[in-house]
């Protein structure tokens, strides 16, 4: 355990050291956090507005911003769990790239210990930026429409620890095969440009075909994103409720931000998507166990 700790700690400095990946990870949420709340606050906003307003409720402002900022934070956190663990994992290509693993190598280190350190070091990494963007995530919905209790504040920390592991389980099986900054560079772009949309953090997958929707119901990453929404608006909707919103109302606003989840017709229970999210991890991390012992058995 010695040298795997002399490892994690190595890889975790090495992360911190370099300002330009650190400070990106870090930025990249709150450039977010900006984007969402200047351009898609207000479409949000009106879209919420006007079903509701439709339905002949009337619906006050706080509760409003409240709708809209869940949406929007548990977006932002949906993505940057998986980017960032992307982002951060790029150490195990640079070791590649410049050599260090071979040197790592010669000395008494075993291959799955260094894997292993790999993956925790990413893990320690990415779960610190996210927790810095939760905090900055519930700083925001303070101001925009705050309905969350200490239960939901619990459970979106166990939603963005899942997420992270399983954001560093899906980097650690997608960058080991890298050895080039092209190569590591082309999948940062296309994970950081199609991720939000597969998940549904971008665009509800409400909103989708009912073709792609099913696609998307088999990805681990669209239960994730629905775990932040139901627990980032859970108390909006019990206001909701509270208020004499009608049931039909709130489980059509429910449908239409992915709070409900449905597999060819079927309404996925919470305890269902945990399961999926979990075996999706159990899976990914048996993969990248499997890649790193027949790579070790080719190099012998």
């Amino acid at each position: 355990m010695t040298g795997l700790g002399a490892l994690i700690k190595r890889n975790t400095k090495l992360y911190f050291k370099d300002k330009g990946m650190f400070f990106t990870s870090l930025v990249t949420p709150l450039i977010l956090l900006v984007l969402y709340g200047t351009f898609l606050s207000e479409v949000y906003e009106d879209t919420f507005r006007s079903a509701l307003e439709a339905a002949g409720t009337t619906v006050p402002d706080q509760l409003i911003g409240g709708c809209v900022g869940g949406e929007l934070a548990s977006s932002l956190l949906a993505v940057c769990c998986v980017t960032v663990a992307f982002c951060s994992n790029l150490l195990m290509v640079q070791d590649k790239i410049t050599g260090a693993r071979r040197d790592i190598t010669i000395s008494p280190v075993k291959n799955s210990t260094l894997a292993l350190s790999y993956y925790l070091s990413t893990l320690v990494s990415t779960l610190l930026i996210c927790v810095i963007a939760t905090a900055v995530c519930l700083l925001y919905l303070s101001h925009a429409g705050w309905y969350l209790t200490t239960g939901d504040i619990a459970r979106l920390l166990l939603d963005v620890f899942l997420l992270v592991l399983f954001g560093t389980a899906l980097s650690s099986c997608v960058n080991f095969p890298l050895s080039t900054h092209g190569q590591s560079s082309a999948v940062g772009t296309i994970v950081s440009a199609g991720y939000g949309f597969l998940c549904g953090a971008y665009m509800p997958i409400s909103q989708f075909s009912e073709g792609l929707q099913k696609v998307l119901s088999f990805l681990p990453g669209t239960y994730g994103t629905s775990l932040l929404r139901n627990h980032a608006l859970r108390g909006v909707f019990e206001e909701m409720e509270n208020q004499g919103f009608p049931s039909q109302v709130v489980e059509a606003i429910r449908d239409s931000v992915d709070c409900n989840l449905y597999f060819y017709g079927e309404k996925v229970p919470l305890n269902s998507m945990y399961l999926t999210l979990v075996c999706a991890i159990v899976i990914l991390i048996g993969i990248y166990i499997a890649m790193n012992i027949l790579t070790g058995k080719r190099n012998k």
